[in-house]
């Protein structure tokens, strides 16, 4: 359950002045700043490492965070903290050019004393599938691999037009997104996989949630008609509730219950093109 929830929790450059700067401002960040095109990197989220991996910036991390696993290679960078916070001190050790922090699953004390040191700070933090290309592309610049980062980003944005065309003419389906079974959780409108679902012509059953992911009951999803139930492969997930146990849901009716790669669908990396594949081949299956 941890290791979804840190996929889920789908800053940028520092100058010497430790004044955060947008995106659009990495042009000026890496002129002025002497480190870069940086070369000695902290990655402190899973996307960021394979991200760098990506664009061919790989061999500069340093070190990053737990459950950092792909490519094969990423296995073997030391690890220096995770959800519960950043070993402060052997970031200092390392003294890195720059650091990719992740608004949304590091804690913001960490970044916030790594600001405070004068350290070099990007914030990778996609919220939706576009920002996945806007990203390789901004640590392109900051690594001196624009050439690859512009690549891999054009070909992940081809991909993802031809996937959204192909889908959207094709009939709505109501789709349910088990989260999590213990409490059962799903997605609502703003949250990564909505984005996901969208791109296949989906109609999540839970969009007009209160939340991004909002704790629900059996009840609530037996209400809602729905077509497929999609879940992540995680053992707990996936025990969690038996969907036999309500054949008048339509999804369970028509055994239209399908388990996919967390990594896949949950991580804003390139890889994000085969979650979407994959939740779009199961969307077709119901159609038939």
């Amino acid at each position: 359950m941890l290791r979804l929830f840190l996929s889920l929790s789908i800053v940028i450059g520092l100058l010497s002045v430790s004044l955060i700067l947008p995106a659009a401002e990495l042009t000026s960040v890496q002129a002025q700043q002497q480190k870069l095109p940086a070369k000695r990197i902290i990655a402190l989220s899973p996307h960021g490492v394979e991200m760098l991996f990506a664009i061919g910036a790989g061999e500069s991390i340093l070190a990053t965070t737990d459950y950092a696993d792909y490519p094969a290679a990423a296995k073997d960078i030391p690890r220096i903290g995770g959800y519960y916070g950043i070993q402060i001190e052997r970031v200092i050790e390392l003294n890195p050019d720059l650091v990719i922090v992740w608004q949304s699953g590091n804690k913001q004390g960490d970044i916030n004393q790594l600001r405070d040191l004068g350290f070099s700070l990007f914030n990778s933090d996609p919220k939706n599938l576009a920002d996945v290309a806007t990203d390789l592309e901004a640590l392109g610049k900051l690594t001196g691999h624009q050439a690859q980062a512009q690549q891999v980003a054009t070909d992940y944005r081809q991909q993802l037009a031809q996937i959204r065309l192909k889908n959207q003419a094709k009939p709505a389906v109501k789709v349910f997104y088990q989260l999590w079974s213990t409490p059962l959780m799903t997605v609502a409108k703003g949250s990564w996989i909505q984005h996901l679902i969208e791109v296949c012509h989906g109609e999540n059953v839970f969009y007009d949630a209160a939340s991004e992911y909002p704790q629900i009951s059996i009840e609530n999803v037996l209400l809602t008609g729905a077509e497929v139930i999609l879940q992540s492969q995680d053992e707990g997930n996936v025990l969690g509730i038996n969907w036999a146990d309500w054949p008048e849901l339509p999804a369970v009716k028509n055994q239209h219950i399908y388990q996919f790669d967390a990594d896949l669908l949950h991580r804003a990396t390139p890889r994000a093109i085969q979650g979407v594949n994959a939740v779009c081949g199961a969307l077709d299956k119901v159609r038939g």
